[in-house]
């Protein structure tokens, strides 16, 4: 892991190829590899939350290309936060309380 003041990676994350990650800290940028995930079993327990949240994403981009619904949701959306945030947090909650 290496810190980098380059002004090209200044605000920018994510993977470059298949070997560098690009990080955002409060101290600033930070270059690392890669992680290896390939010896990471997951539990049933992280495989269903994980599907969860696939299908809170999809729920939120539905209500996000839907003027109405999206309009609607503008209306619960508390100062600061994002329709579709809102939308994902509101999906899960109800996957936890069992009503979808």
């Amino acid at each position: 892991m290496a810190r980098t003041d380059n002004p090209l990676l200044k605000n920018t994350s994510g993977k470059i190829g298949e070997t560098i990650v690009v990080k955002q800290y409060s101290y600033g940028t930070v270059i690392s590899a890669v992680p290896d995930m390939s010896r990471v079993k997951k539990s049933k327990l992280q495989k269903l939350k994980q599907n969860w949240f696939k299908d809170a994403v999809v729920y939120a981009q539905t209500i996000l290309r839907d003027p109405k619904k999206k309009a609607a949701y503008a209306k619960k959306v508390k100062e600061g936060k994002t329709i579709y945030h809102t939308a994902i947090q509101e999906y899960l909650e109800k996957m936890k309380k069992g009503k979808v």
